[in-house]
């Protein structure tokens, strides 16, 4: 049966390559949203585990923890170091770590923060040690993989957040140094290059209490003019850009956020709460997208019915002679209930695989797809799930074909034939 399904089928190959299509079309919809929604929203989950509040400059809340938790937007201004003394003096909070942004490699943000930060997301060390010493720089997993960088080699940081914002102002005065190479966590931390605070500070020929550190005197001053020639004037202030938070108690979380955004320089955002925000903005966009693909599905299934409806009509004669011939009635109904269920999988899978491949290629055309963590190879449980629906619809809409087999009059049509 199955090699009579498939020799129907190449006798009318636009029809059944118009049917595949448009299934493919509806399930390339339904798994791209799929596959969007469910790694987007992992995604997000994972990179503020841990992480209860984030505090920063006055601005959009969204904007906020998007550029200090997520690190795909820009930061809403910096505030001054007092504000993360404050916050570990604060008996409510148990940890404080602190972020300093501004400088990219080939498009990967450097962070400046302190070896905290590492342990938000349980990182651990593949190679090397962490930083210490100011130009110290660790790589994340997909960065080390990505630029090819090792142990001991130097590199230099460019002023801007994304590759191509920096229009040639490359710190050549500051290069940094990597001394370790963290293992893959899965998370935001894979796509970042962190150094510490002092190092940023020190790109920018900004003073701070830390100066000496790994100097002597004598070699600070002595660069000193420099540093201020090639990134900014004198007498800059040593700011940070935002404050990553964990309570230690629940009484901290009622009463530290409307603390913070009481001061007139200062904003808390939520992470858990801005996460949401931004998923239920495109809740709304995904739902009607899927309400589309299911609809262009079902209308694939009426195309598809209405095919093996005329294909039947006019198999009648043959369908005549297979009976005459010996063929049961149950034979003849499963082969065209197969011819449904060959076109509907044709077009599912032909519909997974293009969506995987869009996927792919949206990661490589889009950075801020990369930066979210999307991965074309990933195979969700949910597919499965589209791939029986669509075989689903495709025996549905052979059913009503394949009944009429058994009101067709073998004599009259015989007879007809004759």
């Amino acid at each position: 049966m199955i090699g009579l399904a498939l020799a129907y089928m190449r006798d009318r190959p636009l029809t059944v390559a118009l049917n595949a299509l448009l299934l493919a079309i509806a399930v390339a919809t339904l798994v791209l949203l799929l596959q969007f929604s469910t790694q987007a929203g992992e995604r997000f989950e994972r990179d503020a585990r841990g992480i209860d509040l984030v505090v920063g400059a006055k601005g959009s809340p969204l904007q906020l923890v998007l550029s200090s938790v997520y690190h795909i937007d820009q930061p809403t201004g910096n505030i001054p170091q007092g504000a993360l003394a404050m916050l570990r003096r604060d008996p409510g909070v148990a940890q404080a770590v602190p972020l300093a942004l501004g400088d990219n490699f080939e498009g990967f943000r450097i962070v400046g923060s302190d070896t905290g930060f590492l342990t938000l997301y349980d990182a651990r060390l593949a190679q090397g040690v962490a930083f210490e010493a100011p130009g110290d720089a660790v790589l994340g997993a997909d960065v080390a993989r990505r630029t090819g960088a090792g142990l001991g080699q130097k590199f230099i940081g460019s002023h801007g957040l994304e590759s191509g914002e920096e229009d040639g102002q490359g710190h050549d005065h500051a290069p940094f140094k990597t001394v370790g190479i963290l293992a893959p966590t899965g998370t935001v931390l894979d796509r970042l290059i962190l150094t510490s605070i002092e190092s940023v500070w020190d790109v920018h020929g900004i003073a701070h209490d830390d100066d000496q550190a790994g100097h002597d005197a004598h070699e600070h001053h002595a660069d000193q003019d420099h540093h201020e020639e090639a990134a900014g004037p004198a007498g800059l202030e040593p700011e940070i850009t935002a404050v990553l938070v964990r309570y230690r108690n629940a009484s901290g979380a009622m009463r530290i956020p409307s603390q913070i955004n009481r001061q007139s320089a200062l904003q808390a955002a939520v992470p858990a709460t801005e996460s949401a925000r931004l998923l239920g903005l495109f809740g709304s966009v995904i739902e009607g997208a899927r309400l589309f693909g299911w609809l262009l599905a079902i209308s694939a299934g009426l195309s598809l019915f209405v095919a093996l409806w005329s294909a039947t009509r006019a198999r009648e004669g043959d369908l005549a002679l297979l009976r005459v011939m010996g063929a049961t009635p149950a034979a003849v109904f499963a082969t065209i209930l197969l011819e449904g269920l060959l076109i509907a999988g044709i077009g599912a899978l032909a519909g997974i695989a293009l969506a995987h491949g869009l996927i792919a290629l949206a990661v490589g055309s889009f950075p801020t797809l990369a930066e979210l963590g999307l991965v074309a190879t990933r195979v969700l449980p949910g597919e499965a799930a589209i791939l029986a629906a669509v075989l689903g619809i495709g025996l549905i809409a052979a059913i009503i074909p394949a009944i009429r087999i058994f009101r067709v009059d073998l004599a009259r049509t015989l007879a007809r034939l004759s």
